[in-house]
């Protein structure tokens, strides 16, 4: 891409052309991304203390897993729009208490809370992704589908946020997170609902990125 080009476009067009963004959303190709981060020591320290006090909770581990595979599969060029197309915090200081939630722009893409012996994640995604017929009608969402992508029915469960074809789904359980996050159209999905976001500009959460759980993400491969 030529540096005029690159200097007129917005979001992830800056890096990727929208061919190159629908053949990955589709699983089509492998985006390359930079070799180096770029980082800035005084927002790690920021939240270390946060991120230590998350590291002592149950399933802290278990949490990093998945947000690893959520990292590698559902972020486009993560190591280059890191921060600045999307972030993740640590130990969010919301009325939900979250342990970690990941952002682009003003939306907030998944999140993940502790839940009895396990863990809950949310996910934000487009309704249309999820109803018969790419319908924008909230009754026709395709329960079917949504309960055999889990490892049991009660796993699942939806919720309508406000937003014009904008849809919430929980997951308990970090098996069913798991297999969600490795069905194909389900990813597709995800990676769509993303890519509109991170297309719309810069995000509002930098502030809150912590780059500890950001190594995370861009470590090593996920299952």
């Amino acid at each position: 891409m030529s540096a005029r080009r690159r200097q007129s476009s917005t979001g992830l067009r800056q890096f990727v052309d929208l061919q190159q963004q629908r053949d990955w959303m589709e699983g089509k190709t492998v985006l390359r991304d930079a070799e180096e981060r770029s980082d800035s020591m005084e927002q790690r320290f920021k939240y270390a203390a946060r991120y230590q006090k998350l590291l002592r909770r149950p399933h802290a581990q278990e949490a990093l897993e998945i947000l690893r595979i959520y990292g590698r599969k559902c972020i486009p060029v993560p190591r280059q729009t890191e921060r600045h197309y999307w972030s993740v915090s640590c130990l969010p200081s919301t009325s939900d208490k979250p342990l970690i939630r990941v952002n682009a722009s003003w939306m907030e893409l998944f999140t993940l809370y502790a839940d009895e012996e396990s863990l809950r994640a949310r996910f934000i995604v487009h309704l249309s992704a999820f109803t018969t017929y790419r319908s924008l009608t909230p009754g026709n969402v395709d329960e079917a589908f949504l309960a055999c992508s889990v490892m049991a029915p009660e796993d699942v469960r939806h919720f309508f946020p406000r937003g014009e074809d904008i849809f919430g789904i929980t997951i308990r359980g970090s098996s069913s997170i798991r297999k969600f996050l490795a069905s194909g159209p389900v990813l597709r999905a995800i990676r769509a609902f993303n890519l509109t976001h991170m297309n719309r500009g810069r995000n509002a959460y930098q502030a809150s990125h912590c780059y500890s759980l950001a190594d995370h993400m861009l470590s090593g491969e996920g299952d």
